[in-house]
C-alpha cells in the first residue's frame, strides 16, 4: 500500500519538473472548482443533465485534486479524480459536440482537457516526486519498512536440526 502512496520514481531533476507541473496544474484546478465547490450539487445549472451527486464529484475533485497537486499529499489520488473529470468532459461534450482539437479562430476546443488528462495520468504513473508531503510522510515509512530492493522476505524461518 505504501509503495501506492509513494515510490521513488524520478531523480532530483525530475522532481523539479513534476513539482512546477504540480503548482501550475494543481493552482488551475483550485480556481476551476471553486466556483463549483461554492454550489457543488448545482453548479451546471437547473437545466443539466448530469446528475447532482456527479456534479458534487466533479467539483470535489476539480478541488480537492488540485489542493492534492499543489501539497503533494495523496497526489495519485488527487490526480485520479482530475483523470475522471477530463475523461467525462472530453466524452460528454467536447467529442460529443465535434469540436475540434485545436480550434482555428479561437472557439470550443478539446486541446486543454486533453493536456489535463494526459498530465493526471502523468501523475497517477509518476506520483509526486521528491519534493512533495507524500515523499516526505510515505517516504520515510517505505525507507523504514523496506527490506531492499531484491531482497524477499521468507515466510517461514527454516529451523536447523
Amino acid at each position: 500500500m505504501r509503495k501506492v502512496l509513494y515510490c521513488e520514481s524520478v531523480g532530483p531533476i525530475g522532481s523539479v519538473g513534476l513539482l512546477l507541473l504540480r503548482l501550475v496544474m494543481g493552482a488551475a484546478f483550485v480556481l476551476h472548482g471553486w466556483g463549483k465547490i461554492q454550489n457543488p450539487m448545482g453548479w451546471m445549472g437547473p437545466e443539466a443533465s448530469m446528475p447532482a451527486i456527479l456534479q458534487a464529484l466533479a467539483a470535489i475533485s476539480e478541488f480537492g485534486g488540485g489542493l492534492a497537486l499543489i501539497s503533494g499529499l495523496l497526489t495519485r489520488l488527487g490526480s485520479l479524480g482530475i483523470t475522471s473529470v477530463m475523461v467525462v468532459a472530453l466524452a460528454t461534450v467536447h467529442l460529443k459536440l465535434g469540436h475540434p482539437f485545436v480550434a482555428a479562430k479561437g472557439g470550443p476546443s478539446y486541446e486543454l482537457p486533453a493536456v489535463y488528462l494526459a498530465c493526471a495520468i502523468m501523475f497517477f504513473i509518476l506520483g509526486p516526486g521528491k519534493l512533495s508531503l507524500d515523499a516526505l510522510l510515505f517516504g520515510k515509512l517505505l525507507a523504514r519498512n523496506d527490506s531492499g530492493p531484491n531482497e524477499i522476505k521468507p515466510l517461514v524461518t527454516p529451523t536447523r536440526r
